[in-house]
């Protein structure tokens, strides 16, 4: 017959197995241990410990692993007393977690001591329901899905790639999208440009887009850039986004996109295409990462590089290469998963087969190598359209498919 123990021999004997930390000495600790807010939903609008994870005590069984897989990190527990997180301590220990310890005096202590908090974004009954296929993943929930509401994203292009982009990044619930085009509908982009229709030929591409984008989604605040990017331009439109996605159809763009991304430190999820041929891959500045000028350093001659009219593109492909950024981009405003940077994605429609090409940064590229450009270098005047054959670059690792959109 098993032992009864009462509330009180419960807690000496968690006591005895689970140490506790006081708020000043966790809030100086470093590295930080992995904090576990065990208190429910409703508790945790009057705030958190920056950076804790919410388990509920409930769950804490069932979800624990999923949240702390390694069973020897340094992990604190807190509830609003110091009570239920002290038995959620004892739990851990016994399901062989080996360096438990519980936040004395609970939240009330750090709040009293007055150390930082976190205040949670609550999302309205309304966003609620639009997003709740999110706030069931893990790795978005309401914390994601706020980061993704307060996130700005800037596409280059309202053409074959910037469509699909602009779609799911506007279904997504990304705050803001910025679209830089100058161009307006022509019947001829209806095949692949699924932003516009029928009716919105001579509109320009920046007015179609908001009015497809905002119909998908209300909430979403849409930034015409009714220009073309240039030198001039660039580096002003960038640096109010987090995010910039290019969907450009020219070498000439693609290399000023990447020199103001580097100059102003800012994520480039590049995608290009080409008949039956698509690519993509993600550039983050610094760390020894590389850029698009380590991929590509120049562009192809003239003679390799027909037209948009001379080469034509499926018009589907632009669905996989844009949704492919889009995913991109939300792991990036996330911070979840594990970009394409160093990996260029090649998809060949024909064979309906996906492919790999690694790449890394060259030290003598003129953009992000050891001698760093610290202004914008020269643009490129090649013809708008152009697109490179599939061939090997000569890089290392390096290989070209495509582009236009």
């Amino acid at each position: 017959m098993p032992t009864m123990k009462t509330k009180t021999e419960l807690l000496k004997d968690a006591r005895s197995k689970v140490p506790e930390v006081r708020p000043l000495e966790l809030s100086r600790q470093s590295p930080k241990p992995v904090i576990i807010d065990v208190r429910e939903k409703q508790e945790t609008d009057g705030g958190m410990l920056p950076g804790a994870k919410h388990v509920p005590r409930g769950f804490l069984e069932l979800r624990i692993e999923e949240t702390v897989p390694d069973r020897g990190a340094d992990v604190v527990l807190y509830c609003a007393s110091g009570t239920r997180s002290l038995l959620a301590g004892k739990t851990l220990e016994d399901m062989g977690y080996t360096r438990v310890r519980n936040l004395a005096g609970g939240f009330s202590a750090w709040k009293d001591a007055g150390l930082p908090l976190d205040m949670p974004v609550r999302l309205t009954e309304a966003q609620r329901a639009r997003y709740s296929r999110h706030l069931m993943i893990p790795e978005v929930g309401e914390v994601g899905q706020a980061k993704l509401l307060k996130s700005k994203v800037l596409l280059i292009g309202a053409g074959g790639l910037g469509s699909p982009a602009a779609l799911y990044l506007a279904a997504a619930g990304v705050g803001r999208i910025g679209i830089v085009d100058d161009d307006v509908v022509d019947e001829s982009n209806l095949q692949r440009q699924i932003l516009h229709t029928t009716d919105r030929v001579g509109m320009p591409k920046t007015e179609s887009a908001k009015k497809t984008l905002q119909a998908l989604n209300p909430e979403v605040v849409v930034d015409e850039h009714r220009v073309r990017l240039n030198r001039d331009n660039a580096l002003e439109l960038f640096s109010k986004y987090d995010v910039i996605v290019d969907g450009s159809d020219n070498f000439g763009t693609r290399y000023l996109v990447n020199d103001a991304c580097v100059l102003l430190e800012k994520p480039n999820v590049h995608g290009s295409i080409f008949r039956f041929d698509g690519q993509a891959t993600t550039f983050i500045p610094g760390g020894g990462r590389p850029c698009y000028r380590c991929l590509f350093p120049e562009p192809p001659p003239p003679e390799l590089a027909p037209s948009c009219q001379e080469a034509g593109v499926l018009g589907v492909l632009p669905g996989v290469i844009g949704l492919v950024q889009a995913v991109e981009t939300v792991k990036l405003l996330l911070g979840k998963g594990e970009p394409l940077v160093g990996r260029l994605l090649l998809y060949d429609a024909l064979e309906q087969r996906f492919r790999e090409v690694k790449y890394v940064r060259d030290a003598n590229c003129p953009a992000c190598g050891e001698h760093p450009m610290r202004e914008l270098l020269p643009e490129y005047t090649e013809a708008s359209c152009a697109i490179a054959p599939r061939r090997a670059t000569g890089g290392p690792g390096q290989h070209s498919v495509t582009a236009q959109a």
